[in-house]
C-alpha cells in the first residue's frame, strides 16, 4: 500500500538520459495503470506539472512506465523555504482543477476507506517496552484506539479532485521556480481536504518539521464544512502514523529514536 504510507518499495527507477523508466515489482493493485492514468490526465491539461508520459512496456513480465525526466531536485531533505511552500501552494490548485474523468476510481487508501484501515491497524497488539516513553506512547495509542472505533460522517469524497496519492515531500521536484509532481502509482479521485491532510500530516515531513503547515494552509481558504473535514482527516492520518511508528510496522526502523513519542504528543494534541 503506497498511498498514505509512503513506506513500500514498489518499483525501481532507471534514468536514461532525458527519460525515466519506472519498473513496478508487480501487477498487483494496478499501480502501473494508476501511474500511467495520472501522467496522461495531467499531460492533457497541465503538462508542465508532471513528467510527460512516453510509453508503457513489459520487461521480464513486469510493467514499466516510461516518462520524461523533470529538471530540478527532489524536496524532502531539508525544511522547505518560503518560496518553495508558495510554489507548492500555486501548483496544487492547478492539479486539483484538472477535470475528474468518468469512472476514475478513488485513490488508494482514500478518504472512504482510510479510517477502516487505521482501525484495523490500531487493534493489533504492540510491544511498547522499547519506547523511550512507554507511558506517553501507551496513552496516545489507548486514546487513538477509542477514537478511531467511532464512525464519522466526514469520510466522504465531497469536493472531488485528482489525487497523486502521496503526501511525501520527496515526490515534489523543485527547479528553483516551480514545484512539480512525480509518483502517481496511487493516483485516483479524492477529496480536497483529504489531500491537504495527507500532505501536512505525512510523517516524512511532520516529524522533521520540513513543511510550514500554517503558511501552506493559508493559501487555501476553506468553508466551515471543509475545515471540519480537514481536521477530521488530519486526526485519522495522525493516528495512522502513530501506529506505523510502532514495533512491527514499516516506520519503526525507518525513523530515529523518539519518533513515536513525537507522534504520540501530536496525536494527543489532535484528539484533545
Amino acid at each position: 500500500m503506497g498511498a498514505h504510507t509512503g513506506m513500500v518499495h514498489t518499483h525501481r527507477l532507471v534514468i536514461e538520459g532525458d527519460v525515466v523508466r519506472k519498473r513496478f515489482m508487480t501487477w498487483a493493485d494496478g499501480e502501473a495503470e494508476r501511474e500511467w492514468a495520472g501522467l496522461v490526465a495531467l499531460d492533457a491539461v497541465v503538462p508542465d506539472l508532471a513528467p510527460v508520459p512516453v510509453t508503457r512496456e513489459v520487461e521480464d513480465g513486469a510493467p514499466v512506465v516510461v516518462m520524461s525526466r523533470l529538471p530540478g531536485s527532489a524536496l524532502g531533505g531539508a525544511p522547505m523555504s518560503a518560496a518553495q511552500v508558495d510554489a507548492l501552494t500555486s501548483s496544487l490548485p492547478r492539479l486539483f482543477a484538472v477535470p475528474v474523468g468518468t469512472g476514475l476510481p478513488e485513490r488508494a487508501a482514500g478518504p472512504t476507506e482510510m479510517r477502516g484501515l487505521v482501525r484495523g491497524l490500531a487493534r493489533e497488539h504492540y510491544d511498547l517496552a522499547a519506547r523511550q516513553d512507554q507511558g506517553l506512547v501507551g496513552r496516545a495509542l489507548h486514546q487513538a484506539r477509542g477514537w478511531v472505533e467511532g464512525e464519522c460522517e466526514h469520510d466522504l469524497v465531497v469536493d472531488e479532485v485528482l489525487s497523486r496519492g502521496y503526501g511525501n515531500l520527496a515526490n515534489l521536484v523543485w527547479d528553483g521556480r516551480r514545484c512539480r509532481f512525480v509518483d502517481f502509482e496511487d493516483f485516483g479521485v479524492s477529496d480536497l481536504t483529504d489531500e491537504l491532510a495527507d500532505l501536512v500530516e505525512h510523517a516524512s515531513s511532520r516529524l522533521s518539521r520540513l513543511l510550514d503547515v500554517v503558511r501552506l494552509l493559508a493559501g487555501y481558504p476553506l468553508t466551515q464544512d471543509q475545515q471540519v473535514r480537514l481536521d477530521e482527516h488530519r486526526r485519522v492520518l495522525a493516528v495512522f502514523w502513530l501506529v506505523m511508528l510502532l514495533p512491527g510496522n514499516r516506520g519503526f526502523d525507518r525513523n530515529p529514536a523518539g519518533s513515536a513519542e513525537d507522534q504520540a504528543r501530536h496525536v494527543l494534541s489532535m484528539l484533545g
